[in-house]
């Protein structure tokens, strides 16, 4: 196996682990960031963002990660593409193994894995990605100004995504497969008193419809059987997101969800010289911006903690 020694090894790319490239590298630090299976992340996946700061035109997510992972390696981060399919934490320095055969030495890692979003599983919902299908309300609902749109999920992050979308689109429908919501009292009062929200309980989405244009309609199934097909522009998922901590478990502090747990106001985790940005430890907000501010955070972490080293 492959051998290697790094100052400053970045596991995941997308805003928050570029970002952390870039502050890595202006400090010096010499930062070998790998970018795993989606380089890019996420945000990759969504066509046109019109809320980060400093584009007030728009710009499609992989411009916008091309132009990030462009300014880290202008700066001196060596960005590779692979995935680390083993880590240890428990001895310093760090080893963590990338494709199963090339062994990294590093004396601080910083962990930008990301989350994903949980999918139904359907082909036509994998087809439209991008097209008229999305996880994000916040990054892609303004493209359904006056548009009709769906929202799959039935608890607080369901309501919330729908609520938010009330206030731009023409009209939501919420396609919940129970009988009831799971959210909170207060967000279903929110939801059920909202006139241009029709809440279908009782269904489920059996495809995914449109054309080259993209998404101009949902199939349903009811629970007696019985299809309908509504007629949107916007399909949207809001049951939840995976973070990608499989290969952190039992070495870095989890929560419930699987999140990496950091210390309040930092981007420490539960071991010295190991540190989280982005998604993988942020179950509450989610954006581009916030991942790409976690990773600033983590940089100037890892920096500071390098340097006790060197003075140790």
């Amino acid at each position: 196996m492959e051998n290697e020694s790094v100052k400053c090894l970045i596991i995941g790319s997308g805003p928050a682990g570029y970002t952390a490239a870039i502050y890595a590298s202006r400090a010096n630090l010499a930062p070998v960031l790998y970018e795993g299976l989606e380089p890019g992340g996420q945000l990759t996946t969504t066509t046109h963002i019109e809320n980060f700061p400093g584009h007030p035109n728009g710009i499609t997510g992989v411009q916008l990660m091309e132009d990030m992972k462009e300014q880290a390696v202008k700066y001196g981060a060596d960005v590779r593409f692979g995935i680390a399919t083993a880590v240890d934490f428990s001895k310093k320095p760090f080893r963590v193994t990338i494709d199963g055969r090339h062994s990294i030495e590093a004396d601080s890692v910083i962990v930008a894995t990301g989350a994903t979003a949980r999918y139904l599983g359907l082909e036509s919902e994998q087809f439209y990605k991008g097209m008229g299908v999305s996880a994000c309300a916040t990054c892609d609902g303004f493209l359904y100004k006056g548009k009709n749109v769906a929202v799959v999920g039935g608890g607080d992050t369901a309501c919330e995504e729908a609520s938010y979308l009330a206030g731009i689109c023409n009209k939501v429908y919420m396609i919940v497969r129970k009988d009831y919501l799971r959210a909170s009292k207060a967000m279903q009062h929110k939801v059920l008193d909202t006139p241009n929200i029709e809440v279908l309980f009782g269904h489920n989405t059996k495809e995914v419809l449109g054309d080259e244009a993209g998404v101009n309609g949902v199939l349903l199934t009811d629970d007696a059987g019985q299809d309908k097909v509504i007629d949107v522009d916007g399909f949207f998922l809001a049951i939840g997101h995976h973070p990608n901590t499989e290969l952190f478990r039992g070495q870095l502090t989890l929560d419930q969800a699987g999140y990496i747990v950091t210390e309040p106001g930092t981007a420490k985790t539960n071991i010295e010289g190991v540190f989280a940005a982005g998604d993988v430890q942020d179950p509450h907000y989610r954006q581009a911006v916030t991942a790409a501010g976690s990773g600033c955070k983590a940089a100037l972490d890892c920096e500071r903690y390098l340097m006790t080293l060197g003075e140790e």
